[in-house]
């Protein structure tokens, strides 16, 4: 009895010390991680990783990781000038095949979501002189840009100004937003001279996105624009 006592103590005892080593191996991966995906430039900020399943250290032997969790929030999007701030991103990645080191890693599949508020989308519109013929005698700065916000289910509505526009439809192809049906209000046509009151479908697409994964859809809420992100085979480090 007391043979079996102390093998169960040694084993339990054993258990834990090679739970705690596994654990600990998973903490300082997913740190590397973090400053590889940083250091590979595929955001713009250091994430947080949370590498999924136990046991950690099976998933290394094999070199491919079943579920690999990243967020951060305040990351940028864009290029150049075009650059806007992706709040709450989030994505799950599956099948992450990684090299010894960390120093490359590819996912077979990956989703994801972040919010791009309606002030930022603001900036990435053209200006004013460039949606509307005669825009100089609606007396708006040069720099004047259509202010957004929700217009319901698939919709913005925006103003120019003091001047309402309207609402529009939302959609994108790939990394290319659009929005559609904005109309200019009859009295700032009027005031502008023009006699078609609608404005050319205006787009802006998203360079730089996350994780190396591409933009699927995109879904106005109250707050701004939902973006739903979808990779396959991409390349998160190297």
């Amino acid at each position: 009895m007391r043979g079996w006592l102390k093998a169960t103590i040694g084993l339990v005892v054993l258990s834990g010390v090679l739970v705690g080593a596994d654990r600990i191996a998973v903490g300082v991966a997913e740190d590397e991680a973090a400053d590889q995906i940083l250091k590979s430039g595929r955001m713009s900020q250091k994430p947080h990783v949370s590498i999924e399943g136990f046991p950690f250290l099976t998933q290394v032997v094999s070199k491919k990781l079943d579920d690999v969790r990243i967020s951060a929030d305040g990351l940028t999007v864009g290029e150049g000038k075009d650059k806007v701030a992706l709040h709450s991103f989030s994505a799950r990645l599956s099948g992450v095949e990684v090299s010894d080191n960390m120093s490359s890693a590819t996912v077979d599949t990956g989703s994801g979501s972040g919010l791009i508020d309606y002030a930022d989308l603001s900036r990435l519109l053209p200006p004013a002189s460039e949606l509307v013929p005669n825009a100089g005698r609606l007396s708006l700065g040069a720099n004047t840009r259509l202010s957004l916000s929700y217009g319901g289910p698939g919709k913005v509505k925006a103003s120019l100004g003091p001047f309402p526009v309207g609402e529009a439809s939302v959609h994108n192809k790939g990394n290319t937003v659009t929005v559609d049906g904005f109309r200019m209000s009859a009295m700032a046509s009027l005031l502008a001279g023009v006699s078609d009151q609608a404005i050319d479908p205006i787009s802006f697409t998203l360079a730089a996105l996350p994780a190396g994964l591409n933009l699927a859809s995109v879904t106005p809420q109250e707050e701004g624009f939902r973006l739903a992100f979808e990779g396959k085979d991409v390349k998160l480090i190297g």
